[in-house]
């Protein structure tokens, strides 16, 4: 190869001095004149066959013979015709293109130092000219892709766009090696793949090249709507990997639960402001200025430079002023037509989270990255106003939903299996990583509400100031003791003594029946309360009052789920005086004469109501709910039909016992009635199979002893089959 390279060098330093070299700009190659190509150019003998084709036409000009002019103008410069075209490059500067005419053979043997073309000074230093021949000739020639005489050389310049890895953090990836597609100016990073994509071109004849840079192409945008706000985004725009501004519709619910959760905040003190610290296309910071007007201040952040434009763009499309760095930005008012009103204004800032969390104060603050969010919880309780609130979104869910036990042992520190109530489970590991970073920096949490569903994992809470706060906190993070035959679970004890056996703090029995170890500690997790009902019946009231039908069903879900009370047993009762919110017992005045006094020149600082508020926010532990819940479907009898899940729920509570539906599992039971009890009320009520269709009294009718002998014989049926199963 290296003698074929200089046989073709030969003849290129005889014409250098004839030929124009084109200069290299940071990513294209202007064309020469057309004047500038001589009439005839020597054809060398010694050149190998596809070269012999290649000089008889323009050989040394950039670009096709038979492509258009106004696609020969620009082309990248790892796209040439012989090993020559990539040297003479290394000789160009940057706006040096006249000098370039003046090369001859001389100056390939100067012996003066030269860099690569098509590679970053901190990757290849300048050398001399012989080791920059080997270097192009081996590294780049070598493995080119082939393409109507033209070779499409591997590229290790910044030119490839920077997707955001897979942990979320806010950091660019390092450029990697790529290939310029000589039809469609994509960039490719496998030879493999560069090889398809060509071929995949010439299958649907699409062989006509075209130089235009795909920076110069302006990609086309779409325009979407969600709860009354226009948002601009890019193609691919669900597929993280393939767009810089993500935009998820699925994830829709979550931003109407986040909006209600800031809304309920607004009534209690004017203004607030807000933080969203991973902007993207800064949908959910554009529904926060847009509705509730001047009872917020928006800041939208984001690190990458393409999601800040998007999102200053989004801003300008809704009638929203755009400020960054204090100062107002011009361009708004003249993209608003005459007799048109701002609407609010934004504050948009492109800088790390973390460094942002760390330099401002804000009242509320919500996290949402690529993943998971335990990197940036510390800034985020650093700077938290006091009865400020956080809202985390975490959607690694193959994590918390114990599909790599690894991964969550890793990033949230506790050991976790897949069980029957996995989704409160994730809910109440994300709620321990926050509660543990709150109390680092000396402040405690109230958990508002924790929702589990299929994409992702929301948790909000409330910050409390003060170490006391910060212990009361850390005391709620307990390990669980979880029975991997029958799905019993408990808590373990508060004090710091080892118990002789752990077994014995189980309901179940299954230890001394079963051979072996039968349960399994996870943890550490939350062992207190995932819901405020006060909180949750003021964000009611948010969405009906701004019309979001789509989430009352859900808040009215959680609603019940807090109480632990049954759907018919339930009604929302609005509060007689407007000016009042009831939480835990605790009135919270919110008209607008509190909250000018609350407001201060400079620093934030509390009065009397709102340190009484803080001292009468800790719930009661005979009201909270029961922690998890039991699938139905998962404890059924073998051969018996169950009864309808809103008649079982009924039986649970004329038994005495509390009981509700649960969001986490449209067929759970929240109920704070142990195991057995459970199950022996299930196939008290539940019909045999074979008889078809015997009445519920026959059933009812048999002894208790029997019935809880019935039960007893159907777990170890259903122990001893699953035996395998276990681990």
């Amino acid at each position: 190869m290296e003698n074929m390279a200089e046989e073709e060098l030969l003849p290129l330093q005889e014409e250098a001095a004839q030929v124009p070299t084109p200069a290299p700009d940071s990513a294209r190659v202007p064309a020469p004149a057309p004047d500038s190509v001589p009439a005839s150019a020597p054809t060398p003998a010694s050149a190998p066959a596809p070269a012999l084709a290649l000089a008889q036409a323009p050989a040394l000009s950039p670009s096709l013979a038979s492509a258009p002019e106004e696609d020969e103008s620009k082309r990248h410069i790892s796209i040439q015709r012989q090993l020559g075209d990539l040297e003479k490059l290394a000789f160009v500067t940057e706006g040096d293109f006249d000098s370039a005419n003046s090369l001859n053979s001389d100056n390939l043997d100067a012996g003066n130092k030269q860099v690569c073309p098509l590679c970053p000074k901190e990757k290849f230093r300048a050398c001399n000219s012989h080791k920059l021949r080997r270097h192009l000739q081996n590294l780049h020639w070598k493995v080119s892709v082939e393409f109507e005489g033209y070779r499409m050389c591997i590229c290790h310049l910044p030119c490839r766009p920077v997707k955001p890895n897979n942990i979320g953090e806010q950091i660019f990836s390092k450029m990697g090696a790529h290939y310029h597609c000589i039809i469609c100016s994509a960039t490719i990073t496998r030879r493999t793949d560069m090889l398809g994509h060509v071929r995949r071109h010439v299958n649907k004849g699409e062989t006509k090249s075209s130089y235009i840079a795909a920076s110069t192409a302006k990609p086309c945008t779409e325009i979407l709507k969600e709860t009354d706000t226009d948002v601009q985004v890019c193609p691919n725009y669900s597929i993280p990997q393939k767009t810089d501004s993500y935009f998820n519709p699925k994830m829709k619910l979550n931003r109407q639960l986040i909006f209600c959760t800031l809304a309920a905040l607004a009534e209690e003190r004017k203004p607030l402001e807000c933080l969203d610290a991973f902007g993207a296309t800064g949908i959910m910071g554009l529904q926060w200025a847009k509705h509730l007007g001047n009872a917020v201040k928006v800041t939208i952040n984001d690190l990458n430079e393409n999601s800040v434009t998007l999102i200053q763009e989004n801003c300008h499309l809704n009638k929203l002023k755009v400020v960054v760095d204090s100062k107002e930005k011009k361009e708004g008012d003249d993209i608003l037509e005459e007799g048109e009103e701002s609407l609010g204004n934004i504050k948009v800032t492109k800088m790390d989270a973390n460094v942002l969390m760390h330099l401002r104060s804000f009242d509320f603050i919500h996290l949402d990255p690529f993943g998971t969010s335990v990197n940036y919880l510390d800034s985020a309780f650093r700077n938290i106003r006091n009865l400020g609130i956080v809202s985390v979104t975490s959607t690694d869910i193959s994590s918390l939903y114990a599909k790599a036990q690894h991964v969550a042992r890793r990033h949230y520190g506790c050991n976790i299996v897949r069980t029957e109530y996995y989704k409160e489970l994730a809910a109440r590991i994300v709620v321990a990583a926050v509660a543990r970073a709150a109390a680092r920096c000396n402040k405690g949490i109230e958990v508002l509400f924790a929702v589990a569903l299929e994409h992702f994992v929301l948790v909000v809470v409330r910050v409390l100031r003060g170490p006391t706060s910060a212990d009361e906190t850390a005391k709620k993070i307990q390990y669980l003791i979880h029975c991997q035959w029958c799905e019993e679970r408990i808590f373990q004890k508060d004090g710091n003594m080892v118990e002789e056996n752990p077994y014995r703090q189980l309901p179940c029995n299954c230890h001394g029946s079963m051979p072996g170890k039968t349960a399994i500690e996870l943890g550490p997790l939350w062992s207190s309360s995932l819901f405020n009902t006060g909180f949750l019946k003021r964000m009611l009231f948010e969405s009906l009052h701004h019309g979001l039908d789509e989430i009352q069903t859900l808040i009215k879900t959680l609603i019940f789920e807090s109480e632990c009370t049954p759907q018919s047993q339930f009604s929302v009762h609005a509060s007689s005086n407007p000016n009042k919110q009831e939480e835990n017992g605790v009135f919270i005045k919110t008209t607008d004469d509190v909250t000018t006094d609350y407001i201060a020149q400079g620093k934030r600082r509390s009065n009397e109501i709102i340190t009484n508020l803080a001292k009468k926010q800790k719930t009661d532990v005979s009201t909270e709910h029961p922690p998890f819940y039991y699938n139905i479907h998962r404890h059924s009898i073998k051969g018996m039909n169950m009864p309808k899940l809103k008649k079982f729920l009924c039986y649970l509570s004329q038994a005495g016992f509390r009981v509700s539906r649960t969001h986490f599992d449209p067929m759970g039971v929240r109920t704070d009635a142990p195991l057995m009890q459970f199950k022996s009320i299930l196939l008290k009520y539940s019909t045999p199979t074979y008889t078809g269709g015997q009445s519920e009294g026959n059933v009812q009718s048999a002894s208790e002893d029997t019935v809880a002998d019935r039960v007893e014989m159907s777990v170890n049926d259903k122990a001893e089959a699953s035996g395998c199963r276990r681990w």
